[in-house]
């Protein structure tokens, strides 16, 4: 079998090669002159940061005209409220089934007893999560769903930066397409507005995207340099907890659930692969919604259902970030710190995964939902400290995940709902989305 070197996938694998050498390299050159980092470990973290500074740049605009389309585009459909419906039960159902399956395989695994008492590389927890913190925080503060946060240094700098809400921007989008629905044709020409922002905000995201083999390669090398193997070796059982839990639901609940509606898994793989590569390498689910949404489309679903669906997905559904890693996360904190959960918190654990998945909305990282699960049981949030050491290189399976299972609701409501049409999924032949 001919390998093309000049796909993307293959870029995208070299560069992950790439950065897991040049993050050895940077490890074994050890500090620079000054005590500081080297100049390799700097310069892999300078261009690992502007490629996610350019995704976080993109995503305010591709949300608000994402979703504000997707919503009107239900014009288009019959029975449009079943459909949103039936699309948030089976949210609601593969987060539970994610859920069960993470606080499965914590309690089997018990990664917390392993790295008792080591001495964890500890990070600084950024932002916290409370259920009055997440429920103030659907109220948009202003119309952009901007927020403002200040950092002291160590050296007392205060440094102040301007960030979107992504929840609040994802009620302000939901709220306007809903406003378009009431208006009818009167709101055509802000709709046909919205359409070409979107179309423009998509190749500017296209560009970004064609960066991904070199924004890989500077961020994996950036954590191997960083936490190198021992550190990383500390917290290895918990890795691999997390990974069992998304290998079971990726490559076991995800194909179940397709047999049992009628689909090829096979087939589903084989076009949905390239957003699942994607969304590995860029951990980020709304970055890889272009190619998503694409990718949906290909398997046959109706475009007008898919521009519906995988935009509201991209932001809430989270079956990576939002059900296993939380449940595995507090079993660890638990074992960690000694203190015994008994069902009653693993029930809130349920809870909080299925409802507060809306908690992850952003660009990547799970942090928020890990401490809102923490401060709902009243684990010590420190323990998300400790897990930030080796959190990128989580993120990267979780993401995968994610993207995975926004493609699989989509197809398989397409599919109870008769809006799946004849194509790949039956055997057609399978064109392969790039970045545009």
């Amino acid at each position: 079998m001919s390998i093309n070197f000049r796909s993307f996938g293959f870029q995208v694998l070299a560069g992950m090669v790439a950065g897991l050498l040049l993050g050895l390299l940077a490890r074994s050159l050890g500090p620079g002159a000054d005590g500081d980092l080297n100049g390799l470990s700097v310069a892999l973290k300078t261009v690992g940061g502007i490629f996610v500074q350019l995704l976080k740049a993109i995503v305010a605009p591709l949300v608000f005209a994402a979703i504000v389309a997707s919503i009107a585009n239900l014009r288009a459909l019959d029975n449009a409220a079943r459909l949103a419906g039936r699309t948030l039960l089976w949210f609601a159902i593969t987060a539970l089934i994610a859920v069960v399956i993470g606080l499965a395989v914590g309690l089997l695994i018990q990664p917390g007893l392993s790295a008792k008492g080591a001495p964890l590389p500890a990070g600084h927890v950024g932002s916290v999560g409370g259920w009055l913190d997440f429920l103030k925080g659907l109220v948009p503060d202003n119309a952009l769903g901007l927020s403002g946060s200040t950092k002291i240094s160590d050296e007392g700098k205060a440094t102040t930066t301007l960030s979107f809400n992504v929840l609040q921007l994802l009620v302000i989008s939901i709220a306007v397409g809903l406003a378009t629905l009431k208006l009818g044709e009167r709101a055509d020409p802000f709709l046909a507005f919205i359409r070409s922002m979107l179309a423009v905000v998509r190749t500017l995201l296209g560009w970004i995207i064609r960066l991904t083999p070199i924004g890989s390669a500077a961020l994996i090398g950036t954590a191997v340099a960083t936490y190198g193997w021992t550190a990383l070796a500390q917290l290895g059982a918990f890795a691999g907890a997390v990974y069992l839990g998304l290998a079971i639901i990726i490559l076991g609940v995800y194909p179940l659930l397709l047999i049992l509606n009628g689909i090829n898994p096979l087939r589903f793989f084989s076009i949905a692969w390239p957003a699942i590569q994607l969304g590995f390498v860029s951990r980020s689910s709304v970055g890889t919604l272009p190619v998503t949404e694409s990718v949906t489309e290909q398997m046959g679903v109706e475009k007008a259902y898919a521009a519906f669906a995988i935009p509201l997905a991209a932001t809430t559904k989270m079956d990576g970030c939002a059900s296993i890693y939380p449940a595995i996360a507090a079993i660890f904190v638990a074992s960690f710190y000694g203190i015994p959960l008994h069902g009653i918190d693993y029930a809130l654990i349920v809870i909080v995964s299925v409802i507060g998945s809306a908690a992850t909305a952003g660009l990547t990282g799970a942090t928020v939902m890990l401490t809102l699960t923490l401060s709902t049981l009243g684990l010590p949030l420190e323990g998300a400290g400790l897990l930030l050491a080796i959190d990128p290189i989580l993120d990267m399976g979780r993401t995968a995940v994610n993207v995975a299972g926004q493609v699989l609701v989509a197809t398989v409501v397409a599919k109870q709902e008769g809006l799946l049409e004849k194509g790949p999924l039956d055997g057609g032949a399978l064109e392969t989305p790039v970045p545009a």
